[in-house]
């Protein structure tokens, strides 16, 4: 084997691959270490071919494996990166490695690696190209003020993974390949992670047809792919109320449709009602059902929860809406706190009565709204205050999601 210095050696600058940002986002990565021998084996990091400038000495070295013991990936990169912590927006960031695994159709993922970030080469016929046949998926790192890093219900990302990749007629990693690999992504990128309160690491897993393909069928090829960056707050407004606008005659997803899974697709059509909202100076769309026009189903990114007095209601799951992972967890956490929760179809009416009304999602977290304008008509909530029942079950997960308390739940993965 050798040594770690031959694998020291891959720090090429990033400045040729992203001339335009500030100088303060240029850093050379860290050596690769990961959390144990058993999970990470000894995977070969390479140079990826989009990094022409780098001379055949660091190419040949690029191929070195190496195996570390825990303290070794603390010491090395738990330096936390220069960057103004303070001021995070929810922007894409380049960071030191990304995650990649591909499968042949038919066939399994294995032998995935982690490489320096960078552009990845895609065939003009590629799948995901032609006919979006892609998904993607997105969770969170935290560190705790100990330097331990938390993520929070990883394998309910890669369940959720594996059930859109069934509707898009793609093979999709294991739970147990998914969650090793977030892992060892978010180790690679440690010094990247917020410290205590100032944000998180934003995990964006991507499985895509990369094979090429003319007409209309499954990819030949697929490729799992993992990046990360550190993230703030997703709305400008903090946790401060959202405005948002009800969408009448644009829809986000249809029954019998790909509502339901994260697909690629999903988010491009919600672009045009959404640039429009914010525009006018909304924050977000709230998009009703396409068929009798007067039903809740979600907004842009994000589920929705309508309070009144004990009971808080959300649109159920029928194959229009997203499962959202902080929807599943919000109502539970609502159950244990004394809450009734009903799923089911809610109405634009209901909306005229309610205490409360606030969004959950992996971006947003529990972000309460301060108004509604539906036909015009301006609804607001809780005089430009985040009211106390979001309140609540705002500071219940984000303790969860902090290791502030005590995980009862079992929905904590700790690194560190």
């Amino acid at each position: 084997m050798e040594s770690g210095a031959a694998v020291a050696r891959l720090q090429p600058s990033y400045s040729f691959l992203y001339p335009k940002h500030d100088a303060s986002f240029v850093h050379q990565p860290p050596p690769l270490f990961f959390s144990d021998k058993k999970s990470a084996g000894r995977l070969s990091l390479k140079l990826h071919r989009q990094f022409p400038s780098v001379d055949s000495n660091i190419r040949a070295s690029s191929l070195a494996r190496c195996d570390a013991t825990l303290s070794d990936t603390i010491s090395k990169t738990s330096r936390l990166a220069d960057i103004d912590w303070d001021n995070l927006g929810f922007h894409f960031m380049p960071t030191d490695y990304m995650y990649i695994m591909k499968c042949p159709h038919g066939g399994n993922f294995s032998k995935g690696e982690l490489r320096q970030f960078g552009n990845i080469e895609l065939s003009p016929s590629a799948g995901v190209l032609n006919y979006g046949q892609g998904l993607f998926e997105g969770l969170k790192a935290y560190r705790k003020q100990d330097g331990n890093i938390l993520l929070f219900r990883p394998d309910e990302n890669a369940l959720r993974l594996r059930m859109g990749a069934e509707r898009m007629c793609m093979p999709a990693p294991t739970v147990e390949q998914f969650v090793e690999a977030v892992k060892n992504t978010v180790l690679a990128n440690e010094h990247w992670i917020p410290p205590t309160g100032k944000g998180s690491l934003y995990i964006r897993p991507l499985l895509m047809g990369s094979g090429p393909v003319l007409g209309i069928a499954p990819a030949p090829e697929y490729t799992f792919l993992i990046f990360v960056t550190p993230v703030g707050n997703y709305f400008k407004e903090g946790i401060a109320p959202i405005n948002l606008v009800i969408e009448t005659d644009v829809h986000r997803a249809s029954p019998g449709g790909t509502g339901g899974v994260k697909s690629i697709g999903n988010y491009a059509a919600v672009l045009q009602a959404q640039t429009a909202a914010k525009a006018k100076g909304y924050s977000d769309v709230l998009y009703l059902d396409c068929v009798h026009k007067k039903y809740l189903e979600e907004v842009s990114s994000c589920n929705v929860f309508v309070v009144k007095g004990n009971v808080i209601a959300t649109p159920a799951i029928t194959g229009t809406i997203l499962p959202g992972i902080t929807r599943k967890s919000i109502i539970d956490v609502a159950l244990n706190q004394g809450f009734e929760v009903e799923e089911r179809l809610v109405t634009v009416d209901e909306l005229l009565n309610a205490d409360e009304i606030f969004c959950t999602g992996t971006a947003v977290v529990v972000s309460p709204v301060g108004s509604i304008t539906y036909h015009s008509k301006r609804m607001s909530y809780g005089d430009g205050r985040i009211g106390n029942v979001s309140q609540q079950l705002l500071t219940a997960l984000t303790k969860l999601q902090m290791g502030l308390v005590e995980d009862n739940m079992d929905w904590i993965v700790e690194l560190k």
